[in-house]
């Protein structure tokens, strides 16, 4: 088993990273990491010690202050790299370094520099040492106004803002998730490589992005229509997008009822993509559930009955209830990596529908257990 340290744990990348590691305890052990630690040498020094694994991971990627944002890059690396030296480890330790070094700028230059002194640390030790060039990252939860203009657009749209393009340039993208199985890769295979290019999994103008997030805005934010989705790239892209949207808020959705004397007739989801539609039925008292996906899209409607249905953030503590009832029929889509079940709170049977936006494959479930 790998005992993996994460610099930067808490952020964008470092988080998927580290709950990732945590679907896997056969494998990888996480030892965890405090941002402070970086002006503690001793706490540096305990955190090295542990690790057979250590993913650089922490930096400023925005300041005001290009020096500022300079110094500081340097700065973390420069303390990561003496605990390194004073503790005589000889960890692997993976940087993520930006294709940004190619350009002349402040962010991409101090890259460069903690690249090339962890590449120094690598050759005067035992240590194994990737410096992986990463291009532009996207994916749920990224931090808008700083991570990428993904999460600006999508934090913009679920938000009442209009965004706009300012540069129409074409990004090479990689998404977070992918990002993640690529560096659990390189821990794996141990590869030592000074340079080590991360290829972009697509690429695309930032108008034609912000038109496809118009899109989901109009069809799936407003009008809860799930829209077509007619490649990885445009499901990872409405997946981020989903998770800019207040849970809170946004659920549960009431369905519209239409009542005659013959009974009542409700409309449960407009599809512009294809997938699989199941039916439950639940004893009282009985949980369904308790688990979360990584990619899937889900949604949970209830049509009679009294149920309880509980969404939690993985690595939260804050758990969201919504009561639905089949007098009212409504539904609540499971956003990613949000652990998920559904009670059934009434005296009767509860009735719900299923639908999710990819057939079930044993081999390939994408869900995890973990109690809400």
């Amino acid at each position: 088993m790998k005992k993996i340290g994460i610099t930067g744990q808490a952020g964008f990348v470092g988080s998927h990273l580290y709950n990732t590691i945590g679907l896997f305890p056969d494998q990888y052990s996480r030892v965890q990491f405090q941002r402070e630690w970086f002006d503690d040498p001793e706490a540096m020094d305990n955190f090295v010690k542990q690790c057979d694994v250590i993913v650089h991971l922490a930096g400023v990627n925005r300041d005001p202050d290009p020096d500022a944002l300079f110094a500081a890059n340097i700065a973390l690396g420069d303390a990561l790299a003496a605990a390194l030296a004073r503790t005589g480890s000889s960890a692997h330790v993976i940087f993520s370094s930006s294709t940004q070094e190619e350009r002349d700028n402040h962010y991409g230059n101090s890259k460069k520099v903690v690249r090339q002194k962890l590449e120094s640390w690598a050759a005067a030790s035992d240590g194994i040492f990737t410096g992986m060039l990463i291009p532009n990252v996207f994916g749920p939860f990224g931090k808008p106004f700083y991570n990428s203009v993904i999460s600006t657009f999508c934090y913009q749209l679920t938000h009442g803002e209009t965004p706009r393009v300012d540069v129409d340039a074409t990004l090479n993208l990689i998404y977070v998730g992918e990002l993640v199985v690529e560096i659990l890769s390189v821990i794996t295979n141990r590869t030592h490589a000074t340079v080590y290019p991360v290829a972009a999994t697509s690429s695309s103008a930032v108008s034609a992005i912000l038109k496809t997030l118009n899109g989901f805005r109009d069809q799936y934010h407003n009008n809860g229509i799930i829209p077509a989705l007619n490649s990885i790239f445009e499901i990872n892209l409405f997946n981020t997008f989903r998770s800019f949207q207040n849970v809170e808020s946004k659920n549960p959705v009431k369905y519209v009822q239409h009542v005659d004397n013959r009974g009542a007739f409700t409309e449960l989801i407009r599809l512009n993509v294809g997938g699989q539609v199941s039916f439950s039925t639940t004893h009282p008292g009985i949980t369904r559930g308790n688990h979360f996906h990584t990619r899937k899209i889900e949604r949970f409607s209830v049509v009679k009955g009294e149920a309880l249905i509980q969404l939690r953030k993985i690595g939260t503590n804050e758990v969201f209830n919504f009561h639905l009832s089949g007098e009212n029929p409504a539904y609540v889509d499971m956003p990613v990596w949000y652990t998920h079940n559904i009670t059934n709170i009434g005296k009767d049977e509860l009735y719900t529908v299923f639908w999710i936006n990819e057939f079930f494959d044993p081999a390939d479930p994408d869900t995890f257990f973990e109690t809400v």
